[in-house]
């Protein structure tokens, strides 16, 4: 009776479970997305290479110390990126309805954290920018996981946070001698999310504001464009590379907003 009881308290579960593992036929948003992952995914692999060494340029305009810490301003201003992840794991304690990809999306930005603050040390080290790289990749996987699962579905959301975890990974260690696939990732990534932006959330998301978070990503790659500029526009208070990195961080408190009102226990 114990055994019979426990089967009928499950039963529910089960379509509902059926249905999250269904391999039914994609929607039209589902084809749209498969053929835009297939023109990246070709790009990454077949258009001409650009050549890693060519490509960094380690000078960075503020490299003032502070406390014994080199270049402080680019090294400290990476604090919030552990903020605003830390925050943001912190909304997703006790949720259930948590967008596909949140979670990774914050610890990338931990990571991103850690990486950045030690190529930052010694940006004249080019491997240190693979430490760098690793923690964007994830960060970047999980924003897209997002963006995919609240706009198109929550199957869509996860193979896309599996795919690019996996393209983004090893694109950044392949830009260590070829930054293409990184390129692909990095922006044709970003067009992807845009195209997802312009679309309606699908019925039941949390209603991530994409616009919002790729609105900071811009802004953080203006300021990344404008170090030199913005550091004598200041007075030498602050550089656009330091800036870039508080730009970025604030990428994520659209998505820790959408998570403020729907807390489950």
């Amino acid at each position: 009776m114990h055994a019979d009881h426990h089967v009928q308290a499950t039963d529910p579960i089960l379509p509902s479970v059926h249905r999250r593992c269904s391999l039914a036929p994609p929607q039209t948003r589902e084809k749209y997305l498969i053929g835009a992952l297939a023109l990246l995914t070709l790009a990454a692999l077949f258009a001409p290479a650009l050549p890693a060494a060519a490509w960094h340029i380690p000078h960075f305009v503020d490299t003032r110390p502070w406390l014994g810490v080199p270049n402080a301003g680019d090294v400290l201003s990476n604090l919030a990126f552990l903020a605003m992840g830390v925050w943001g794991s912190e909304r997703l304690r006790g949720r259930n309805d948590a967008p596909v990809g949140a979670s990774w999306f914050f610890v990338g930005l931990i990571l991103t954290c850690l990486g950045s603050g030690f190529y930052h040390l010694d940006p004249d080290a080019p491997q240190r920018l693979v430490a760098d790289r690793l923690g964007m990749a994830v960060a970047f996987a999980g924003f897209l996981g997002i963006a995919a699962g609240e706009r198109i579905s929550t199957r869509a959301g996860e193979a896309v946070l599996v795919l690019m975890m996996v393209a983004g990974l090893l694109a950044a260690w392949v830009a260590r001698e070829n930054l293409t696939p990184w390129v692909a990732v990095q922006f044709g990534g970003m067009a992807l999310a845009v195209g997802l932006a312009l679309t309606r959330p699908r019925p039941g998301a949390v209603g991530v504001p994409l616009g919002g978070v790729i609105v900071f990503y811009v802004l953080a790659k203006l300021f990344e464009l404008g170090d030199a500029t913005i550091f004598e526009a200041t007075g030498h208070i602050v550089s656009g590379h330091t800036l870039k990195h508080l730009a970025a961080a604030l990428a994520a408190w659209p998505v820790i907003r959408a998570l403020r009102d729907r807390r489950v226990g």
